[in-house]
């Protein structure tokens, strides 16, 4: 990657440490409660850890990194010769990290370009792959800012939670629809939609709603150039399985990921979720990911 422009994204990006490595990119983790020890993912807690509390009913919580945190990621770029950052980050309307990368981006020694992808796990990490992409292929910060806004406008999210528990506790979806689900046994589907976690489908039980999710992902790829990648959480014998038949069923896969999402998603979301993005190849719907230039 030119060393002119710097790439910045958070944690819950969930990238694989070879790409960030590759392309050089930094990392601002955002934070995880259990109990009164306040840890930083991918570094003092791992998902494993987060699935162990959730399963002893213990108390977890999440926070957004400080605008601090990012203060020094930017210096530190400026300070390694960057004349401008790509700053792209997990939806803002399920987390206040974005509106922390732009309150230090408002300070940054040079000019930062902050992205709202609108979305979370590899379905923003799709998106700052395209600004690494961008970056290496000579394009200037609006540019590969823009080719961040576009993949994610064109990436979706699906994914099947066993309880709809976690999301209402920590407020990502509406308690009312938590006890509905709950009363009628409910398998639930969900999506990202607008930036938030959104009901999609009810499916009467685990095996059907993973085979729902499977038909909407084959559906969403089409017959077009496609990157996947199935995310799970304590789930890897359900994951694996679905790896394997959309790689048999998606005609234009190029690139098919399986990874396990961070403390972070995993503390709103609770061991057993399974969840598939699905990122076309070229352009996206640029409205759909927020860019703001901030120096």
């Amino acid at each position: 990657m030119p060393s002119d422009l710097a790439l910045v994204t958070d944690s819950t990006a969930y990238l694989p440490q070879e790409a960030l490595d590759r392309h050089g990119i930094t990392v601002v983790p955002l934070s995880v409660a259990v109990g009164d020890a306040v840890l930083a993912e991918g570094v003092e807690i791992s998902p494993k850890d987060v699935a162990e509390a959730l399963r002893g009913k213990q108390r977890v919580t999440t926070s957004r990194p400080n605008p601090d945190s990012f203060a020094a990621a930017y210096r530190a770029a400026a300070e390694a010769g960057a004349r401008g950052i790509v700053s792209v980050h997990i939806s803002g309307e399920l987390s206040g990290t974005v509106e922390a990368a732009r309150l230090a981006a408002a300070e940054a020694p040079v000019p930062v370009e902050v992205v709202d992808s609108r979305l979370v796990g590899m379905a923003l990490g799709y998106g700052v792959l395209a600004a690494a992409e961008a970056i290496a292929a000579g394009e200037d910060l609006t540019g590969a800012a823009g080719a961040a806004a576009r993949r994610a406008g064109g990436t979706s999210g699906f994914f099947y939670v066993d309880t709809l528990e976690h999301l209402r506790r920590g407020g990502r979806i509406g308690a009312a629809r938590a006890l509905l689900g709950s009363a009628l046994a409910v398998k639930p589907l969900l999506h990202l939609d607008g930036g938030r976690i959104e009901p999609l489908e009810k499916v009467r039980t685990a095996s059907r709603a993973i085979a729902r999710l499977e038909e909407i992902a084959v559906e969403r790829s089409g017959a077009g150039p496609v990157d996947i990648t199935v995310h799970h959480l304590a789930a890897e014998d359900r994951a694996e399985p679905l790896a394997e038949r959309l790689r048999g069923r998606v005609p234009g896969l190029r690139e098919l990921y399986v990874g396990e999402v961070g403390a972070v998603i995993g503390a709103h979301v609770g061991p057993g979720l399974l969840a598939v993005v699905v990122s076309p190849v070229g352009e996206g719907r640029v409205n759909a990911a927020s860019t703001s230039s901030l120096v």
